[in-house]
């Protein structure tokens, strides 16, 4: 769909960042408001965000909701503006004397770095990076990643760590059924890597990723499982007072750690030539350099001793050898433009029920912080959708506001109509 910028007869809306928060929200506003016209401003020249370059390329089901997305796009008072970008190309300022209401979607662009000495070294990397080799984000297509190593570190324990281990140990032959870009495959020809090591600062009942992405790692082609024991005895007595859906996941931690596995299961891990690992109650303190004074060589762990809830740091410590560590303990947002409201602590857009001030909002990750799933995510921005549209009330197109007309400095615009050729080509 090309650019339909004729005057509409109600309220001019603007939606910075074309991801699920953005669409969902868009979703919502263009349905209560027909008479509105609603343009969703995007970074990067495709649409859909982390549900493109975030999701793993074997979890298609997770993708789904581009069909909706889809739909939203070509709803006539839709808009898609990509390759357009907030700090860059048009400030805040430019938007809100453009449009009746400006709502801030564009989620979380850096990940939380650790904070140790060697964070720096060339092969400390965010898994971030690693995610957007293999999901082909524009930019990433020469991005150098060394897996010339026996040990890669993931330092979390998420699903994204998930996600990137399963992604460097699966068959090569098994990943070229999915999505996955040729760089990625190729890397992944030349790859010594034996093991992953996935690194968590608490014990076994804080792990953040769930009973699928497990099972999964459990049941992996040619890779055994190698929990530690002594990790799990703790809290063998107290699985069967947790709550589901919560008892389900440490229950087949605890088995996994403590049982003798089955039959075909030992055999498939007898014969199994890699490995990855759960090492937690580990905080990294240092990434240590090697004879180059420049790569990672190793990384330094502080064993830690479980208080409560939370740990305490011991003085033990211990080294694991690697040529390739990756941070994945969350993401954060940006401040996209000078004039947006910032809690740099939080890394969020301050806001109450999404309202930032006066015709300004925010939703997803970008007014509530990375949490949760898809379906988190659009009930956020159908709620913050929902007072757009209870201060839209009254609110027609004689305000004056020109829209996506008054927006005169991005001539190198991509349209939807772009999109659906790329589509198309990769379909």
């Amino acid at each position: 769909k090309a650019f339909s910028v004729e005057a509409s007869s109600g309220p001019k809306v603007a939606v910075i960042g074309g991801g699920a928060a953005g669409f969902y929200a868009t979703q919502q506003i263009a349905k209560a408001r027909p008479d509105a016209q609603i343009d969703i401003y995007e970074k990067l020249p495709v649409p859909f965000g982390l549900v493109r370059f975030g999701v793993a390329p074997d979890h298609q089901d997770v993708k789904k909701c581009i069909s909706t997305f889809n739909k939203i796009a070509e709803m006539k008072n839709v808009n898609f503006i990509g390759n357009t970008a907030l700090g860059t190309d048009f400030s805040l300022g430019d938007l809100q004397r453009c449009y009746d209401s400006v709502l801030l979607t564009y989620g979380t662009d850096e990940d939380r770095r650790l904070g140790i000495p060697g964070e720096d070294l060339k092969n400390v990397l965010g898994a971030r990076d690693l995610v957007s080799v293999y999901n082909g984000l524009p930019g990433y297509e020469n991005f150098d990643i060394n897996l010339d190593t026996d040990t890669v570190v993931v330092v979390g324990v998420g699903n994204v760590s998930i996600d990137v281990a399963r992604l460097i140990l699966t068959p090569v032959d098994t990943l070229r059924k999915y999505d996955v870009t040729e760089a990625w495959l190729e890397k992944l020809k030349t790859s010594r890597v034996k093991r992953v090591v996935l690194v968590g600062r608490r014990g076994p009942l804080h792990v953040s990723f769930t009973i699928k992405e497990l099972r999964e790692m459990t049941k992996l082609e040619g890779t055994k499982t190698i929990f530690h024991k002594e990790q799990f005895l703790p809290i063998q007595d107290i699985v069967s007072k947790l709550e589901r859906p919560r008892k389900r996941l440490i229950e087949l931690l605890v088995n996994t750690a403590l049982k003798e596995p089955d039959a075909k299961t030992k055999e498939r891990w007898d014969n199994a030539k890699q490995a990855w690992e759960l090492q937690l109650l580990r905080s990294p303190i240092e990434a240590v350099a090697g004879s180059d004074g420049k790569s990672v060589a190793k990384l330094k762990l502080a064993v830690n001793i479980p208080k409560g809830d939370s740990v305490e740091q011991s003085d033990v410590i211990e080294e694991i050898e690697t040529g390739l560590v990756l941070r994945s303990i969350g993401f954060k947002s940006i401040q996209a433009d000078p004039s947006v409201q910032f809690d740099f602590k939080k890394g969020i857009v301050p806001n109450k029920d999404g309202r930032v001030s006066d015709g300004l909002y925010t939703a997803g990750w970008l007014g509530t912080g990375p949490r949760g799933v898809i379906i988190d995510t659009m009930n956020n921005a159908f709620k913050v959708a929902g007072n757009v549209i209870k201060d839209l009330d009254g609110v027609t197109g004689d305000s004056g506001k020109a829209g996506r007309a008054g927006m005169t400095n991005i001539g190198h615009a991509t349209t939807w109509h772009d999109w659906k050729k790329i589509e198309q080509i990769e379909e």
